[in-house]
């Protein structure tokens, strides 16, 4: 489904991605992991156009996506929800949600989808009315997941899901991120918190300063010791398996 093949992004003269490769196949949940500042925000927001590669070639269903512009890409149905969530304070949540489908026609879908993300958030459906910017961290994240949902992605980016949340809303997170993986979604998950994101993903890319050093299937990568070391702490156990 999408290939990220040799590619190199520079923020002027500074490299921030040498030469990645990776791929995600339909259907997977496929993990990045990494250190702040490894290039796993730089990767994300390379695939959805907002920053563009020195080298290399991204394709995605065949179609060479290197140099289309955001706005394409998501017509594609590459869907980027971003670290820091990105939800429009001044819009109620109803509003917000609806904006991700606004490249959408078909309105009886997407009420159906907009039913769905309430019975997949029901404290979402409790604030409907309620500005984006009174919610709480993690009803944002539900929010922006949610969003994501309404514009019926083939592809779904997720940058940090769980940064800054209280360990029950994390889990609650990882639930809907299974859920909407059994329903077809094929899911690019960029998470600094190793130990879910392994738990919860069928392969895996470990990044380091810009440089793809470890590739695998999930399991393989919890049983890594460099990866335990470096990654997983004491703690590799933890997370929710799919």
């Amino acid at each position: 489904m999408l290939s990220f093949d040799s590619v190199s992004v520079h923020y002027g003269v500074i490299p921030a991605l040498t030469g990645v490769c990776l791929q995600v196949k339909p259907g997977e949940v496929v993990a990045l992991i990494g250190a702040n500042g490894a290039g796993k925000t730089t990767t994300l927001k390379t695939i959805s156009g907002l920053l563009r590669p020195s080298h290399g070639s991204i394709m995605f269903d065949s179609q060479d996506i290197t140099k289309l512009s955001a706005d394409k890409i998501v017509k594609l149905g590459i869907i980027h929800v971003p670290e820091g969530r990105g939800v429009f304070p001044n819009l109620t949540v109803k509003e917000n949600l609806m904006l991700g489908a606004y490249v959408r026609k078909d309105k009886a879908i997407i009420a159906r989808d907009l039913e769905n993300v309430f019975t997949k958030f029901p404290r979402l459906h409790e604030r409907k009315e309620q500005y984006g910017g009174t919610l709480s961290g993690g009803e944002q994240q539900m929010l922006a997941i949610g969003r994501s949902i309404m514009a019926a992605p083939k592809l779904l980016l997720l940058d940090e899901p769980s940064m800054g949340l209280a360990p029950l809303v994390v889990k609650e997170i990882f639930r809907t991120i299974r859920e909407i993986k059994k329903s077809g979604t094929t899911i690019l998950l960029v998470e600094q918190n190793a130990n879910m994101a392994l738990a919860n993903a069928d392969r895996a890319y470990v990044i380091e300063t810009g440089k793809i050093v470890i590739e695998g299937t999930a399991s393989d990568l919890r049983a890594n010791p460099e990866v335990q070391q470096a990654y997983l702490g004491s703690h590799k156990k933890e997370g929710i398996a799919l």
